[in-house]
């Protein structure tokens, strides 16, 4: 039988040399619609898949290859008499190369305003087809759909032939790419008919980077993205300056820039190992920055600065005298970036969409072993529809600002977390402990200013009353918490008889 192969790809990356280099080693190449074209017009002599299957493209284009002419050539398995036999009787060659890529529905559905006819209309059917044939029988079939491989396997062909250790990598990259392909289409589907939780989640991720390491040096890590990533997500943005990102440091910076999407005027996120460290919103960046920074300089020290406006002249002068890890803004002004590119291994992300809010339909997801856990993103801090003011006395508007600002802190803060804060900055954080009276001992010790008429923010109820007593003794004069316990009037009473405003939520907000 004459050896053949079969080409038909939307990315025509390097498909002519291909081709060419194919029919030097003595191969006859088959092809289909745009394919067949471009091949023509290098000057190469593949063959119309029509004349293969006695039958002409119809529908569109929507049957060109699905054909038992096809199918059994590739799905024959050479070392089985009886299929030989048959391809022999129905005068039909086997194929033993198949270069697929399919129709870009990808790309179709990234652009805006895309119909769902035109979605459905990029679904391949017969790339699919022939791919999963060809990769079935591949100790018989090589079967590429990465212009990437197309060296390797020219360079084994050249030594003698396809190795099957090859095929059965290309087999590998085909179910790969297929499964990968079909989520893509599964999930559009979805999201067009608003399930939010289906029976059988499938998700598609594309690698973005190899990590220097993971959490510690001996464990081995990567980071990968969606393939439509969120607006102002770490994904999306763009290194300026510095070595490459480590594990830690996408985690820590994610959870930065999600509490950064809390606020909406000039506000600075210092984060250490996930948890806020210092929080500041003033009228300039600079201004945020500096209160951020005075709030707990010994912590700050190697962390991850998070700016919801230009990083200038004026913060950048700041940044440069401690040691940071990383910062991320929606932009640095010429000034900032030349200051802080003295430093060499500061990493500096531009990262323009950093204030929007995540979208609805988002997941969020934590891998536990043997599973997935899915939910819903907690987007609310306080409703005020909900808001109960369950004291004698009534917090002001003053107090009731701070109590949301450390609301919006301690959301994003490891329970139990206690956040205390007044003026819009943060003045003491207790984070990840097993009580919540710890982690309010914790806020009020590791405060740096007084902490007298400040607001404390708790993300879930209080059980006993020994929380507003320790706050009481502190000078703080406002707390905002979910309720909900049996013990509330107890929490209660002792506010009450300390002069303390507290309000229940009726939201908590644990992170785990």
């Amino acid at each position: 039988m004459k050896k053949r192969a079969l080409i038909s790809v939307s990315d025509k990356t390097g498909i002519v040399d291909l081709a060419a280099k194919l029919e030097d080693f003595g191969y006859e190449i088959i092809s289909t619609g745009g394919t067949l074209k471009t091949l023509k017009g290098a000057g190469l002599h593949p063959i119309d898949i029509s004349d293969i299957t006695g039958f002409p493209e119809c529908l569109d284009g929507r049957v060109k290859t699905l054909h038992p002419n096809v199918h059994a050539g590739l799905l024959a398995m050479r070392s089985n008499p009886e299929h030989m036999a048959f391809l022999e009787k129905m005068n039909i060659n086997t194929i033993d190369i198949v270069v697929v890529n399919l129709y870009p529905f990808k790309q179709t559905i990234s652009k805006p305003g895309i119909e769902l006819q035109e979605a459905i209309e990029n679904i391949d059917i017969g790339g699919p087809t022939m791919l999963r044939s060809a990769a079935k029988n591949y100790q018989d079939v090589a079967v590429l759909v990465d212009p990437a491989d197309y060296a390797k396997v020219l360079d084994e062909l050249a030594n003698g032939g396809i190795t099957k250790e090859t095929k059965f990598y290309l087999m590998y990259k085909v179910y790969q790419h297929t499964a990968y392909y079909d989520t893509l289409i599964a999930n559009y589907l979805r999201e067009k008919q608003g399930i939010k939780f289906p029976e059988k989640l499938t998700l598609a991720f594309d690698m973005a980077q190899s990590m220097r390491y993971g959490e510690n040096p001996r464990q081995e890590a990567v980071f990968y993205k969606e393939p439509f990533p969120v607006a102002g997500s770490l994904a999306k943005a763009k290194q300026l300056h510095g070595k490459e990102l480590s594990y830690n440091n996408i985690n820590d910076t994610n959870g930065a820039i999600n509490l950064l999407k809390e606020f909406s005027e000039p506000t600075v996120v210092a984060c250490k190992h996930s948890n806020p460290c210092g929080v500041a919103s003033d009228k300039t960046i600079a201004g945020a920055f500096a209160k951020a920074n005075a709030s707990d300089p010994t912590s700050i020290f190697g962390g991850i600065i998070a700016a919801n406006r230009e990083i200038d002249k004026d913060t950048a002068e700041q940044i440069h005298k401690i040691f940071i890890e990383i910062v991320v803004a929606p932009s640095f002004s010429k000034e900032a970036l030349d200051i802080l590119c003295t430093k060499k291994n500061i990493r500096l992300l531009e990262l323009p969409d950093i204030a929007d809010p995540i979208p609805a339909g988002n997941y969020d997801m934590k891998k536990v072993l043997g599973g997935l856990l899915v939910q819903d993103f907690d987007d609310n801090v306080i409703d005020n529809d909900k808001i109960n003011v369950v004291t004698k006395k009534a917090p002001t508007q003053a107090e009731l600002e701070d109590m949301e600002f450390a609301m919006k802190v301690v959301k994003h803060t490891k329970s139990n977390a206690i956040v205390i804060a007044k003026d819009k900055v943060t003045l003491g954080i207790g984070c990840g402990q097993v009580n919540r009276i710890w982690a309010t001992k914790q806020a009020i010790e590791h405060s740096l200013t007084s902490t007298k008429g400040a607001a404390l923010a708790s993300d879930a109820f209080f059980p006993f009353d020994d929380c507003v007593r320790a706050a009481g003794e502190a000078g703080i004069t406002a707390i905002a918490q979910p309720g909900g316990s049996v013990k509330d009037e107890l929490s209660i009473e002792a506010c009450d008889e300390l002069g303390i405003a507290m309000i229940f939520t009726g939201d908590r907000h644990f992170k785990h």
